[in-house]
């Protein structure tokens, strides 16, 4: 019953924030045309978010080892709930951003401690099941969030998105703290590491502000200060006996690192194809955005059926094998949206949602049961803020290359009928610079598959 039990409120953590991040892109039309928001700016509602969950999300995961990952766990659920509903009040276009930001602190508490719960909860034998099922939630939300999005936003507007949303959350908080027992603490007594954690920030920061604003020239000049910082991270946390982060689980750990770096790769890739589809759809093809939801529907639903079955296949089969057939189907499928234009047939346009949904949904579930899999039970704190670090890194980076592709062809303009043209420009930008990335990202998921077949049974 406490397995089921703390399965349910971690699956539904899983549905709301998906949900929130899906069912937003519908109503960026709308938002723009509210606060008169230009191209570029509108892409920074999500990239804030982005940056302050992979910020903060190794900071937490310790301090869930700390105090207790329960803890931490259910302060997360509240935070984002909060801030996500004062997003419906915002006044203007750049406080709703201040607020995406701060609802971000929330999910990286919630996404720092969800994976090393489950995993110290269900035995090895049973994780690919449950890392499975928890991936079929995700990608549940991610399908009905265009759909339910989509509705809510053509008949109440886009500020019911938020105000239900972060109802709801206020909701799983109460039940979180009836329902969940039990603590799960790994470090406790130990000292938190504040300077490391301040370095580690930093560095990510320039890392991905830098990357957001390609190719502007201060994006070089934060991208290399932010190599520095890790630099000197990596150096203080090898001579720090309690570090925020011990970068010593990468070492001799190849399993641990290739599957890290592929995650990375794939949501580099991914990430932003529902951003631009929902731009597509609706400037581009001029449907609305419930009619778009119904189509960006596809997608989120073949991957949420996939992720179910390869979760189950992977406590059977080479885990890894299945990860990189899955990453090739995805470079498949982001080949063929480099061709589309504002005349293709939409079951072209379909079919390609649905072997990108394939494609992830075969990649993810079994990923991250290596992930877990290949570290000892003390590191599964970390192993599960660097499983979501890695995401969120990897998702920032993809609105990386959707903003600098329309900086460059479109600058931060209002999106109006006479500079469609250029939109399809960048949008096939992002594709082909993605599908090239993919491929990378294939090569290096192979590159561990005969060491993942031998993982760890912690």
């Amino acid at each position: 019953m406490r397995k089921k039990t703390t399965l349910a409120f971690i699956c539904l953590v899983s549905f709301l924030v998906p949900f929130m991040g899906s069912s937003i892109n519908l109503s960026l039309p709308q938002i723009g045309e509210a606060f008169s928001m230009k191209a570029v700016s509108l892409g920074w509602i999500a990239t804030a978010y982005l940056i302050t969950t992979a910020i903060f999300q190794v900071p937490f995961a310790r301090l869930g080892d700390l105090i207790g990952r329960k803890r931490v766990f259910i302060c997360g659920i509240a935070i984002f709930s909060i801030f996500t509903f004062l997003c419906g009040l915002a006044p203007s276009g750049s406080v709703l951003i201040v607020f995406r930001g701060l609802s971000g602190l929330g999910c990286a508490m919630m996404f720092g401690t969800n994976m090393a719960i489950l995993t110290a909860v269900f035995p090895p034998q049973e994780r690919g099941k449950v890392i499975g099922i928890n991936t079929a939630v995700v990608y549940s939300a991610l399908a009905s969030g265009p759909c339910i999005g989509g509705l809510l936003t053509h008949y109440w507007g886009w500020k019911s998105l938020f105000f239900l949303t972060g109802i709801f959350g206020f909701f799983v908080v109460a039940g979180s703290l009836l329902a969940l027992k039990g603590e799960w603490t790994e470090s406790k007594g130990e000292k938190f590491d504040y300077a490391g954690s301040v370095i580690y920030a930093a560095g990510l920061f320039g890392l991905i502000f830098g990357f957001s604003r390609l190719p502007q020239a201060i994006s070089f000049v934060s991208i290399g200060l932010g190599m520095a910082a890790f630099v000197l991270f990596v150096c203080y946390e090898l001579k720090d006996r309690q570090p925020v982060f011990d970068v010593r689980i990468f070492s001799g750990n190849r399993v641990f690192g290739l599957s890290n770096l592929s995650s990375l790769i794939n949501y580099a890739c991914t990430y932003a194809v529902t951003y631009i589809m929902s731009l597509y759809l609706q400037y581009v093809r001029g449907f609305n955005a419930q009619d778009a939801g119904m189509v960006l529907i596809v997608q989120a639903g073949v991957q949420c059926l996939v992720s179910l079955y390869a979760g189950r296949l992977s406590d059977r089969l080479n885990p890894a094998a299945l990860a990189t057939a899955g990453m090739c189907v995805i470079v498949c499928g982001l080949c063929g949206l480099v061709f589309i234009a504002g005349d293709t047939p939409m079951m072209v346009v379909v079919v390609l949602l649905a072997l990108l949904g394939v494609g992830f949904g075969l990649f993810s579930s079994p990923n991250a049961t290596i992930i877990m899999g290949s570290v000892e039970k003390r590191f599964y704190g970390q192993a599960s803020a660097t499983m979501g670090t890695v995401r969120q890194v990897g998702q920032s980076f993809s609105m990386g290359i959707a903003m600098m592709a329309t900086s460059l062809h479109l600058g931060n303009r209002l999106i109006v009928p006479e500079l469609y043209p250029l939109l399809m420009k960048s949008f096939r930008t992002t594709f082909i610079v993605c599908a090239i990335l993919c491929i990378a990202g294939a090569y290096t998921s192979a590159f561990r598959v005969k060491d993942a077949g031998r993982k760890c049974e912690n």
